[in-house]
């Protein structure tokens, strides 16, 4: 007899409570299309953590045709189940899904950004590492036996460049390295995993050290691993020489922490700062000439920053989605982009990441 089915038939409900449960994190998000008046409806949305109280807003900023709210909700059901978000309150990552086979169970750290102000502190202390932060896809490669495969930023089984996942099969044990992939090569900087060894407990100055025994030997030029500075002159000249060469920006790394899934409300063990400022905004409208308006979530609300203009070899992207825009600073009242320019549709990303906290503004 053939087990029933656990997924849920999103067609047949207007209102669905979704879970996440990995690590720490413990989240719920619902979603609901709800009656406006006038044959128009709107789409609500609340999230946080479970059991306090959620932050709400809405999907639409007016109120519209049933079709228009439901291609809306099932939108914004589809972008949280890709991130993990189950039916089940047992918050399994991507249980009864379509991804949950390429669920890996491996969550990827990530990082809080920090103001300009607060870089001597990690200059000069002893306690940080530093290291350049590279314009790429995050992205974990781990080696099973004969198995060579990829992890994304969202936890899925991702493929690997080819020239990669060589050089990986030549580590001489099982592993699972956590890096930065740019076109065919991997800047790796840190070990999650060693043989039979969890090195997800241990500071992050023995992972790196052990890191450079495993990878060290086998490193070329599609597998790298990122230089680390220590000391305060070390890390002063290598971030001089960044923001000189254009460089992204910079990452803080605690040497005396353990590797921590997710990320924290604020601070935390890792940190970045970038030398170009980039958001991660959400595609409001398409405008005339090959131009998308922009906007951030404020307290569940969405701001608009300005617009940006699509380049002509890559595709206009469609309402709702996140994009990914770098800029030089935004103005303190409006929250309006100066010089924006549009670098592509993030996949790895979902409205959740696009809040106005992230935006840098123009200094008074």
């Amino acid at each position: 007899m053939t087990a029933p089915s656990t997924q849920v038939d999103i067609t047949a409900v207007d209102s669905l409570t979704l879970y996440y449960r990995s690590g720490a994190a413990d989240k719920v998000y619902t979603a609901t299309i709800v009656p406006a008046g006038d044959g128009l409806f709107s789409v609500a949305f609340a999230f946080g953590r479970r059991g306090t109280t959620l932050q709400t807003g809405t999907k639409t900023t007016a109120p519209v045709p049933y079709a228009r709210a439901r291609a809306v909700f099932e939108r914004l059901v589809a972008e949280k189940t890709a991130k993990g978000y189950t039916p089940g309150d047992d918050g399994v990552p991507y249980q009864s899904t379509a991804r949950a086979a390429r669920h890996t169970g491996v969550d990827c750290q990530l990082l809080n950004p920090i103001e300009e102000a607060a870089l001597p502190r990690y200059l000069d202390s002893a306690r940080y590492a530093m290291q350049e932060k590279h314009d790429g896809r995050r992205m974990l490669a781990r080696k099973d036996g004969n198995n060579i495969s990829g992890i994304n930023r969202l936890g899925l089984t991702v493929a690997l460049p080819l020239p990669v996942a060589e050089a990986v099969g030549r580590i001489p044990c099982d592993c699972v390295l956590d890096g930065e992939a740019v076109g065919d090569v991997l800047h790796v900087f840190d070990l999650l995993q060693a043989g039979e060894a969890d090195l997800r407990g241990q500071p992050y100055i023995q992972r790196l050290a052990e890191l450079a025994r495993l990878a060290m030997p086998v490193c070329c030029d599609s597998l790298r691993v990122v230089s680390t500075a220590l000391s305060a002159a070390d890390k002063t000249a290598l971030f001089q020489r960044l923001k000189q060469d254009g460089r992204e920006g910079v990452v803080f790394k605690d040497l005396n922490a353990p590797y921590t899934p997710g990320r924290p409300a604020s601070g935390g063990a890792q940190l970045k700062f970038k030398f170009c400022d980039t958001a991660t905004c959400i595609v409001t409208a398409q405008n005339e000439k090959r131009s998308v308006a922009l906007g951030l979530l404020a307290d569940g609300k969405l701001v608009a920053c300005g617009n940006v203009t699509i380049p002509p070899d890559q595709p206009v992207p469609e309402i709702g989605w996140p994009v990914e825009v770098r800029y030089l600073y935004a103005f303190p009242q409006s929250h309006v982009l100066f010089q924006p320019v549009y670098l592509g549709v993030r996949s790895d990303a979902v409205a959740e990441d696009c809040v106005l906290g992230q935006l840098r503004y123009k200094a008074s």
